[in-house]
């Protein structure tokens, strides 16, 4: 599921004619930091998930940001941000941090029978709300159009109106907010923050 998660922001990514190489690592920076606060400043996990979503969000507008205002090129901003997240992560800690709480045990045994004796976790309903969020971001949105007429040529889509540097650092954002969330996910998922 984490893995399905981070490849819709990526697929934002691409559409628009960039790159995000920095994913991986906001996901390991992701599950560290969940783990630090939680475990070490005994903060409840839903408290520790929005923060983190938080630093995300925030990090990948940043090298949006950066992508557009500087003109320098995505695999270079990404790639920075891959070392910096990555960095970051190993600063916090550079061993396993496993995770014990009430919630997350609560939330590992919880999910819904489907027909035929399947389950459906927290973790897969989680992911199929994602793609169906994307699904009608992408095709239902002005802000959909805008990722696919940036992805065509940034200077037709300049001249048709589309609000460029709006839209650069929100499909950044967009990225590091699932690459936050698919981290959440593969904490939940493993019980433990691993840079």
């Amino acid at each position: 599921a984490f893995l399905g998660i981070a490849a819709v922001g990526m697929t934002f990514v691409i559409i628009s004619g960039g790159i995000d190489l920095s994913v991986g690592a906001v996901i390991g920076f992701t599950t560290v930091l969940v783990a630090v606060l939680i475990m070490w400043l005994q903060l409840h996990p839903l408290i520790a998930f929005a923060i983190a979503l938080i630093v995300a969000t925030a990090f990948g507008a940043i090298m949006g940001a950066a992508i557009h205002y500087l003109k320098v090129p995505s695999f270079i901003v990404t790639l920075a941000g891959m070392f910096l997240a990555r960095g970051g992560a190993s600063v916090l800690s550079p061993d396993s941090i496993g995770i014990e709480h009430p919630f997350f045990t609560a939330v590992q045994k919880s999910y819904i029978l489907l027909p035929g004796g399947g389950r459906l976790t927290v973790v897969g309903i989680i992911m199929l709300v994602v793609f169906a969020a994307a699904i009608l971001l992408a095709h239902r949105t002005r802000f959909g159009s805008n990722v696919y007429a940036l992805g065509g040529s940034e200077t037709s889509a300049a001249l048709m109106g589309v609000p460029v540097a709006r839209t650069t650092i929100s499909i950044y954002a967009l990225s590091g907010f699932l690459a936050g969330l698919a981290g959440v996910v593969f904490s939940l998922y493993t019980s433990a923050g691993y840079s």
